[in-house]
């Protein structure tokens, strides 16, 4: 095995409890589907596996292009679930804490929130890597901080701030 992707290998086992905690903010409202936190996690991991160049990353750091894979998985998920034609509820729900006064997010809506976050980055690059960092790789502030090597009254103030304009984008989206 190469040196670098048992780096990799070794990170992701170091980090894999932490991701598959944050994973496990996935909720499912149907029975049926298959994307469990666990299968989040491995869907995630297949996604870096082919990246050895992440392996010489920080664990923090690892944790956000972690979050990125995550989002994508829970995206392409909900891309499928609505391009099916047998229709029905659509089945993963992410819980967005207090970014949506503590509701949950449906496939439709991830897509949304999705879209909502690629217009937030053209805009604010910080503050979109910052929710994403946040809500799908679940860094609390002061991780954040540190990641993106700003105060942690500054992510206060982007947190503020983006969670108004999602929210404001989110509804208009609806």
């Amino acid at each position: 095995m190469l040196p670098e992707r048992r780096a990799l290998d070794e990170l992701f086992s170091v980090t894999y409890e932490e991701l598959r905690r944050l994973a496990s903010s996935v909720k499912r409202s149907d029975q049926s589907v298959t994307l469990t936190p666990t299968a989040l996690v491995n869907e995630a991991w297949l996604k870096l596996a082919n990246s050895p160049r992440f392996a010489s990353t920080s664990r923090l750091h690892f944790k956000r292009i972690a979050a990125r894979a995550m989002r994508q998985v829970l995206v392409e998920a909900a891309r499928r679930r609505n391009a099916e034609k047998r229709g029905g509820p659509d089945a993963v729900v992410v819980p967005i804490d207090d970014a949506r006064d503590g509701a949950a997010l449906a496939g439709k809506d991830l897509l949304a929130l999705d879209r909502a976050l690629d217009e937030l980055a053209r805009l604010e690059p910080r503050q979109a890597l910052m929710v994403e960092s946040r809500f799908f790789g679940g860094l609390d502030i002061i991780e954040t901080a540190e990641l993106l090597d700003v105060s942690e009254a500054t992510i206060l103030r982007d947190w503020r701030a983006a969670k108004a304009w999602l929210a404001h984008e989110l509804r208009q989206a609806s």
